[in-house]
C-alpha cells in the first residue's frame, strides 16, 4: 500500500489563514505586524526564498520590508542595518537571508539581530532557549516539521526518531524539539557508520542533507513516517528531495513530497513567529 502523503501545502494555507484574521483583529488595535529581511549579494535560490516570503506577507497582512545590498557590501553595513532596525519600533522581525557574501561573517551578522526579534530562530539565545525547553523562537523549518507530524498525528513519544543531518538550522534544533516530545533520538551525518543500518531502525525519518535521493526504498523501515526536508536542483531543473520519493512511498507509512511537503510550512511557522513577535 503507498505511503500516505503529507501535504504541507494544503497545512501552510489553513496556517497563513489563521495568522490572516490574526493580523486583521491586530489591525483593529493599531498593530501591524512587520517583518524586515535583508538581502546581500547575487545568490537566485536567495531572491527566490525571499519574494516567496515576501508574497506570504502581503497575502497575510504582514507588512515587509526587503533591505537589498549587492556583493561588495561591507560588514559594517549589515551591522549598522541590523541595529536600526533593533530600534525600529514598526519592525517586529529581522530575518537575514542566507548565505551571507564573502567575506561577511554571517554569525556576527545574526549574533547581533534583537532576539526579540528573531523570527529565524537562529540566535544563541533561542537556540539556547530550546536546549533548556524554555519560552524562545524556534527555527522555522524545524517548527513547520513539529505542526506537519502533529497534524498527521504521528506517534512521536517512545518511537525511534532518525534525522540525517547535524546543521544548526535544522538537524540540531529538530531532534532537540523531538526530545521534547519524549522520542529517542538518533542523529547521523556524513561520519556515519553503516547509515543503512541505523536508519532502518526508525519510526520517523528525516533527511537534512541536501543530497538529492540519499534515502532509498531500502534503508526505510516498513510503515515508518518520513519527512524530506531537502530541496536539490537537478540538471534537468526540476526539484528533488534527499528522499527517493517513488522508491521509498511504497515502504513508508507516510512520506512528505518534494515540493509540497516541509517548504510551504517553513514560510508558514516565519508568519507565526512574526505575529508571536508583535503581540509579546
Amino acid at each position: 500500500m503507498a505511503a500516505q502523503i503529507l501535504d504541507g501545502k494544503s497545512l501552510a494555507a489553513a496556517v497563513r489563514l489563521a495568522v490572516k484574521e490574526s493580523v486583521s483583529r491586530l489591525a483593529q488595535r493599531g498593530i501591524r505586524p512587520g517583518l524586515a529581511v535583508i538581502l546581500a549579494g547575487d545568490d537566485p535560490a536567495s531572491r527566490v526564498y525571499v519574494r516567496h516570503k515576501t508574497l506570504a506577507c502581503e497575502e497575510t497582512g504582514v507588512q515587509s520590508r526587503v533591505l537589498t545590498f549587492d556583493r561588495s557590501v561591507s560588514q559594517n553595513q549589515l551591522v549598522e542595518t541590523v541595529e536600526a532596525l533593533n530600534a525600529d519600533p514598526a519592525i517586529h522581525g529581522i530575518l537575514v537571508q542566507l548565505p551571507l557574501p564573502r567575506p561577511i561573517d554571517a554569525a556576527r551578522v545574526l549574533a547581533l539581530v534583537s532576539p526579540a526579534k528573531d523570527v529565524d530562530g537562529f540566535h544563541a539565545m533561542n537556540l539556547g532557549a530550546l536546549v533548556t525547553g524554555a519560552p524562545g523562537f524556534v527555527p522555522c523549518t524545524p517548527a513547520g516539521v513539529m505542526r506537519l507530524l502533529a497534524h498527521a498525528q504521528v506517534p512521536i513519544a517512545g518511537r525511534h526518531a532518525v534525522v540525517i543531518g547535524r546543521s544548526n538550522i535544522v538537524g540540531k534544533p529538530l531532534a532537540l524539539l523531538l526530545l521534547q516530545k519524549d522520542a529517542t533520538v538518533t542523529i547521523c551525518h556524513s561520519k556515519t557508520r553503516e547509515l543503512e543500518k541505523v536508519t532502518r531502525g526508525a519510526d520517523i525519518l528525516i533527511a537534512a542533507v541536501g543530497r538529492a535521493k540519499l534515502v532509498t526504498g531500502d534503508m526505510v523501515k516498513s510503515g515508518a513516517c518520513v519527512i524530506d526536508v531537502g530541496v536539490n536542483r537537478g540538471a534537468d531543473g526540476k526539484l528533488a528531495g534527499d528522499v527517493d520519493f517513488d522508491a521509498v512511498k511504497n515502504v513508508a507509512g507516510s512520506i512528505t513530497p518534494v515540493p509540497g511537503g516541509v517548504g510551504p510550512m517553513t514560510i508558514a511557522m516565519l508568519l507565526e513567529n512574526c505575529l508571536r513577535a508583535a503581540t509579546s
